[in-house]
């Protein structure tokens, strides 16, 4: 090799080296958690009528609850502020994937999910219920509203879709595309019942005391719920997610966070049903 050849040689493999580098600071700046940091911004997906995770001031369009708590103490940890995007329960994983937030709350984490999306630790445990309308006999069981005859909206995409499907799969289910709707279908008749998760049921009969009745059928149906972020190599934003929940959850802070969220709607810890866990 003449001494031409040879400072090609060693051109090229620079050139190689300095591209690898590249590419690998690109790859570590699209990282979600270099994201932020480099922002400054924690976007994160809120959802309407949510109580007690979120509430939305309609006069100011400020938003509250314990998930915009929970969202604020991490952006400060991670020296950022929160960015808002109005989504739905089905719909804020389509935006994980599509880029749209860094962070999704109060996602149960199925095993279709988890081929799209990651998980953090658990922030709760849920329990699942049933808001039946004035006159319809409260279950004890969920055999009881597996029934053709038996009429019951959810939300289509959510984690209550998945309970009635799985444990009412007899029943006439009525698919809408928000909480709200399937809310409003029990208060006007066109549902018996209603499933939600305890937390938001118990938000829901408290502004709307005359809807109907809680009743937690057996036998009685947990589920974990964590906080949802896009899939990527670096798991630095998962790995501190996952501690953040640990540890608050660990030192009450979340249950904290919680009842705080649920005072906004008049509801207290003794108006809490022991079989609400969170």
């Amino acid at each position: 090799m003449n001494r031409r050849d040879a400072l090609t040689t060693v051109a090229l493999a620079g050139a190689a080296m300095a591209a690898t580098g590249s590419a690998k600071a690109d790859t570590a700046a699209s990282s979600t958690l270099e994201r932020i940091k480099k922002s400054g911004v924690l976007r994160v997906a809120v959802i309407a009528g949510q109580d007690p995770y979120f509430h939305k001031d309609l006069t100011t369009n400020q938003w509250s609850g314990a998930c915009i708590d929970m969202a604020n103490d991490i952006a400060a940890k991670l020296g950022a502020k929160v960015e808002t995007l109005e989504s739905t329960w089905g719909n804020q994983i389509l935006d994980l994937q599509a880029e749209k937030i860094d962070l999704a709350f109060a996602v149960n984490p199925t095993p279709e999910r988890s081929l799209v999306i990651d998980f953090s630790t658990p922030i709760l445990v849920h329990s699942f219920t049933v808001i039946t309308k004035k006159g319809f006999a409260k279950p004890q069981t969920w055999a009881e509203i597996n029934k053709p005859e038996v009429k019951i909206a959810v939300d289509i995409g959510s984690t209550h879709e998945t309970i009635a499907r799985r444990y009412c799969p007899k029943a006439t289910i009525l698919g809408f595309k928000e909480r709200n709707e399937a809310i409003l279908a029990v208060a006007t008749g066109r549902a018996d019942c209603n499933i939600s998760l305890a937390v938001l049921s118990v938000a829901t009969l408290k502004k709307n005391p005359t809807l109907g009745d809680l009743a937690v059928p057996r036998p009685l149906l947990t589920l974990p719920t964590n906080m949802g972020i896009r899939a990527e190599a670096d798991r630095r934003y998962k790995d501190f997610l996952s501690a953040w929940a640990d540890y608050n959850r660990s030192l009450g802070q979340t249950r904290e966070w919680m009842l705080k969220g649920f005072q906004a709607v008049g509801l207290g810890a003794d108006d809490i049903p022991g079989e609400v866990q969170f």
